[in-house]
């Protein structure tokens, strides 16, 4: 009996601790990018944008699109699925206002199989570096972080949900996201 109980509480354990590895794989797999603690940069920037739609707000954001007009019918099918868009975008007066670490610690987060790098821009002469990169999950997207890293600019967009291109390509310019340069597909037309 008592070698029973040992046996049990071994296994249980056992499985404790792999569910407790798995949940945590999960939360480090998310799409959704700790950004937070960048924050304290708002105090050295000279502009500070941060843009925070959840799940809820999109939903909520979606509802202001009536549908009627083609427009809004567009933006309302792109915010579709999507759970959420955050943004946080730094701009300083002066060079040397955000350290190495604070951007390695949004890198850090992208480094795993589920995310890829697609995209990788540097200029030696501006010193700027952009990356975009993908999570897919079961051969979907589903998420995107864009990273822009200047002297005097630290900028941070992160899609959460499934995301497709051509419909993202739509909504650069708007919610906070950028111009991200995804040409988009024209339909063929019928010969």
């Amino acid at each position: 009996m008592k070698t029973l109980f040992q046996t049990s509480l071994k296994l249980a354990s056992v499985l404790l601790l792999l569910f407790a590895g798995m949940a945590v794989t999960a939360k480090a797999q998310s799409a959704k990018l700790q950004i937070d603690q960048l924050d304290h940069l708002a105090n050295k920037a000279k502009e500070t944008v941060d843009v925070k739609l959840d799940e809820r707000l999109m939903q909520t954001t979606a509802k202001f699109f009536s549908g009627k007009d083609p427009d809004d019918a567009e933006v309302r099918e792109i915010l579709k699925g999507v759970k959420g868009i955050y943004v946080k975008s730094f701009t300083f007066e002066k060079e040397g206002e955000y350290s190495q670490a604070e951007v390695e610690s949004i890198l850090s987060q992208l480094r795993g199989s589920a995310w890829s790098k697609i995209v990788s821009v540097r200029s030696k002469k501006e010193a700027e570096n952009v990356e975009v990169y993908l999570m897919t999950e079961g051969g979907q997207i589903g998420g995107l972080a864009v990273l822009s890293i200047e002297p005097k600019e630290f900028t941070i967009v992160n899609i959460v949900g499934p995301v497709d291109l051509d419909k993202l390509s739509r909504m650069a310019g708007q919610f906070g996201v950028p111009e991200l340069g995804i040409k988009r597909n024209k339909p063929k037309k019928n010969e």
